[in-house]
């Protein structure tokens, strides 16, 4: 059973913007992301990791990915939390 992870991103040219999403393998997504392999981020390179959690397989990671996406009160607090632990 592959581990699941929820991440979010940060764009190093416009630090204000974050990506969340959800992988099994982080290396390997962070180098599409910075290849310009991913159209949602690709405006957006450089990019580096600020945040990750993980879970018991690549469902669940997906699952917390739509919540957070979804819901304002999950994301907003979080990312308050992100930039407060990279001043």
């Amino acid at each position: 059973m592959c581990m699941g992870y929820f991440y979010v991103l940060q764009s190093s040219k416009n630090p204000e913007w974050f990506y969340k999403g959800s992988t099994i393998d982080m290396r390997r997504r962070l180098q599409q992301h910075n290849n310009g392999e991913v159209i949602a981020t690709k405006p957006y390179l450089p990019f580096r990791f600020v945040y990750c959690e993980t879970y018991v397989n690549e469902k669940a990671a997906r699952l917390r990915e739509s919540a957070i996406k979804k819901n304002g009160n999950m994301w907003v607090p979080l990312r308050r939390r992100i930039i407060q632990s990279l001043s």
